[in-house]
């Protein structure tokens, strides 16, 4: 009995260590990929929500729900689909940047605590590269952070592939 309670603490301390080395439970997700395209060109995949959902796979809907379209501030309307739910959330976005950077963080939303996503494009020498960045925070304490060991492989994954989508709509 001592045994297995020295072995249990010894994991618990062992998850906390991990989870403490994530950034307090956050998930955090970067990736970036080379484009053979100029910035102005990859731009409107950034902004234009019919040009967004061409290549933000989990994205259902992407929309401006009042009159501002641009700029800090800006309010949106996102349904993503993640872990096989819908999940309905608003943004505001914080950083805009024309033809550089949007960062948008969510203001209220269900299944996650905190979230926040970042494009970036920074012009090279032969194109851009676009970096996808994105911080999420999961509800359920220890076992929320649990939960976002997993959670990573998979959403590392679905990056890339949405990455090489972006990829291939702007390079024609």
């Amino acid at each position: 009995m001592k045994t297995k309670q020295i072995l249990f603490g010894l994991l618990l301390t062992a998850a906390l260590l991990i989870i403490g080395c994530m950034g307090g439970g956050k998930m955090l997700i970067q990736d970036s990929i080379e484009i053979a395209a100029p910035p102005e060109k990859i731009w409107p995949f950034m902004t234009e929500p019919e040009k967004i959902l061409q290549w933000c796979i989990t994205f259902e809907k992407f929309e401006y729900p009042d009159e501002q379209r641009s700029g800090v501030g800006t309010p949106l309307y996102i349904e993503e689909e993640a872990a096989g739910r819908l999940m309905h959330l608003n943004f505001s976005v914080t950083e805009w940047v024309e033809h550089e950077r949007i960062t948008f963080r969510m203001i209220s939303g269900e299944f996650v605590k905190e979230y926040e996503q970042s494009w970036t494009v920074d012009a090279t020498p032969f194109g851009s590269r676009f970096t996808f960045r994105e911080e999420i925070k999961l509800p359920y304490g220890i076992i929320g952070s649990f939960m976002g060991l997993f959670a990573r492989r998979v959403s590392a994954a679905t990056v890339k592939e949405m990455l090489s989508k972006l990829k291939s709509l702007t390079e024609v």
